[in-house]
C-alpha cells in the first residue's frame, strides 16, 4: 500500500523543523486564559520553539485542552508543580529565567538567549510565584515608559521569543536542523498523516517511517496491523 502526502506538504513541514530549537521553551505557570495559552504557543511555533511546558494545579479544563490547534507543531508537557517543571529544566543543563519585576531582574535584551533557555511565565493577575522566583536563575523585565506596569502575557512572551530569536539566528542557530531526527519523523507522520497517526496511537502500533518523497515505508504486517487490530 502506497500512502504518501504531498510535495509541497512534505517540503513545509521539512522546512519549518529544519529551524526548531529543542533547547529553547517557555513554561507557562497557571496562565489560566485558554486565549492567552493559544497565543503564546503560537509565538512560540512561530520563533521555532518545539515544546511548551505547563504548570496547572486545578484548570481540568486547559489540562485537557490545551493543544489550542497548535499541538501537532507544538508538543506541551505538564507539570505538577513549578518544582517539577524546574528540576525538569535542570536535568537538560537549561538556564531558567522568570518574568518578575524585582531589584535583581536584568533587562531581557541583557540576556544571552544563545543558551539552553526555560522562560516561566506568570499568572495573568499574580506573576509568578514566589517559588517560581527563588527557583529561577535570573528575573527579566522588558522596560516600560507609561502609566501601564504590566503586558499581556501573551505579549510580553512574543516580545521574549523573538529576541532569543534574534540572537540566535545572528549565532546560526537557525542554519541547520538541530531538532533529532526522530522527533522530525513523528512530526511528519503526524502532520502529514494525522487520521493514521491516531490509529498508530490508539492501536499501540510503532510509528513508521517517512521517507523523503513523504511516502509511508513499513512493512506489509503493519499495514495489516494497521487495518486489522482489534480495539
Amino acid at each position: 500500500m502506497n500512502q504518501r502526502m504531498s510535495p509541497e506538504r512534505y517540503k513545509k513541514i521539512r522546512q519549518v523543523l529544519a529551524f526548531r530549537q529543542p533547547d529553547l521553551t517557555v513554561c507557562m505557570e497557571e496562565v489560566h486564559k485558554p486565549h492567552n495559552v493559544s497565543a503564546v504557543i503560537r509565538s512560540c511555533e512561530a520563533v521555532g520553539v518545539a515544546g511548551v511546558h505547563a504548570v496547572w494545579r486545578q484548570n481540568d479544563s486547559l489540562r485537557n485542552n490545551i493543544a489550542m490547534g497548535s499541538q501537532v507543531w507544538v508538543k506541551t508537557h505538564k507539570h505538577e508543580s513549578i518544582v517539577d517543571a524546574v528540576g525538569f529544566f535542570k536535568q537538560q543543563k537549561m538556564q531558567v529565567l522568570v518574568t518578575h519585576l524585582d531589584d535583581s531582574a536584568v533587562d531581557f535584551r541583557q540576556v544571552d538567549y544563545t543558551k539552553p533557555t526555560a522562560l516561566i511565565l506568570g499568572q495573568e493577575k499574580l506573576g509568578a510565584t514566589a517559588q517560581a522566583v527563588q527557583l529561577a536563575d535570573q528575573a527579566v523585565i522588558i522596560p516600560m515608559v507609561g502609566m501601564v506596569q504590566s503586558l499581556n502575557v501573551s505579549v510580553a512572551a512574543a516580545i521574549l521569543m523573538y529576541e532569543a530569536q534574534r540572537q540566535r539566528q545572528q549565532a546560526g542557530m537557525y542554519d541547520h536542523q538541530r531538532l533529532d531526527e526522530a522527533e522530525c519523523q513523528r512530526v511528519l507522520f503526524e502532520g502529514g498523516f494525522p487520521a493514521l497517526y491516531k490509529e498508530c496511537i490508539r492501536r499501540k502500533l510503532p510509528l513508521p517511517y517517512i521517507n523523503d518523497e513523504g511516502s509511508i515505508e513499513a512493512e506489509k504486517s503493519w499495514w495489516q496491523a494497521l487495518q486489522f487490530s482489534e480495539l
